[in-house]
């Protein structure tokens, strides 16, 4: 959180995903939640690292700080 100064805190979220490959259908991706800090986020990798699959796939863990009410994929996309 070294990015982040102080007085954006109270405007940070921080969301946890799982993310696992799988051979069938490509990335598996589960949304596991959002929170008000990296330690409540490192609090939910704790508990859930003990559960069936997640246990199986401890790596899987993804998180990032994101500022409320900024658009966060600015690029556009492109179907293929």
């Amino acid at each position: 959180m070294s990015e982040l100064d102080t007085s954006s805190l109270m405007e940070t979220v921080f969301v946890l995903h799982h993310v696992r490959a799988d051979d069938e259908f490509g990335d598996d991706a589960k949304l596991i939640g959002v929170y008000r800090s990296e330690g409540a986020v490192a609090d939910a990798i704790a508990r859930l690292s003990r559960q069936p699959g997640f246990r199986d796939h401890p790596n899987g863990f993804q998180s990032g700080a994101y500022r409320l009410d900024e658009d966060n994929w600015v690029e556009g996309f492109v179907s293929l």
